[in-house]
């Protein structure tokens, strides 16, 4: 993804270092980004909710609300994807921010050309994910109670919404178009991720996790997303 592909993208960056929010935003202003400006978190809530930018850069120890906690109050209406900033001495669980909706994150002192990577790696698999992983654009897959618009990107179950952040929402639909088929994690990072599975990183089995949290009746013995040992996870459109 070039300057020329991010050009009208807006970005929310929320630091309370405004010398160091100045210098961010100059840079990623002359990559071809659109930046706004926050600087206490108690503040960023609205802000994020009445922007809707396309993406949000957000640092961790902030005034009035820390990052972890704006994240986690705009995570069932804000669906883009959120840049977590952490110093390298703050206490930030890389597993707890993915639990609550955060999409990466960046150890400060903030490089440059490593945040403008993250910033393009992020945009490009969101807008991968709305081209690919949710098309055709106006399908409604209907299993039983459940329910998923895939044109206003909405879950219904037992007629009650069910509040996910972007990327559950991706895993849910990607895991219901190929019902009945198992789907290994390797194929599943891919799709949602837009990128190969390093063997390492446990987005995937977390995002499984919290979907059966919000839509399994008993998470522990989940009957609708089912594992498949030594295989990967399957969609079991009858068990709805």
């Amino acid at each position: 993804m070039s300057a020329q592909d991010i050009l009208y993208h807006t970005i929310l960056l929320v630091e309370d270092d405004r010398r160091l929010s100045a210098a961010i935003a100059e840079y990623l202003q002359q990559q071809g980004l659109n930046i706004e400006t926050e600087y206490r978190g108690d503040q960023a809530v609205q802000r994020i909710l009445e922007l809707k930018p396309d993406l949000v850069i957000l640092d961790l120890m902030l005034p009035g609300l820390d990052g972890l906690e704006v994240c986690k109050q705009v995570r069932a209406d804000y669906k883009r994807p959120i840049l977590i900033l952490t110093a390298k001495d703050e206490d930030f669980d890389e597993v707890v921010g993915l639990e609550i909706g955060a999409d990466d994150y960046v150890i400060k002192p903030v490089k440059p050309r490593i945040l403008l990577a993250r910033i393009r790696a992020l945009l490009r698999r969101f807008d991968y994910s709305l081209t690919e992983t949710t098309a055709p654009q106006n399908k409604l897959l209907i299993f039983g109670k459940l329910t998923i618009d895939a044109k206003n990107r909405e879950v219904k179950l037992n007629q009650q919404q069910i509040n996910l952040t972007t990327k559950e929402y991706e895993m849910l639909y990607i895991l219901a178009s190929h019902a009945g088929q198992t789907l290994s994690r390797d194929q599943l990072f891919h799709l949602l991720f837009n990128h190969q599975y390093d063997g390492l990183d446990r987005s995937v089995d977390i995002k499984i996790s919290q979907l059966r949290k919000l839509l399994e009746p008993n998470p522990s013995k989940p009957i609708g997303i089912k594992t498949i040992h030594g295989k990967g996870y399957l969609f079991i459109a009858s068990a709805w």
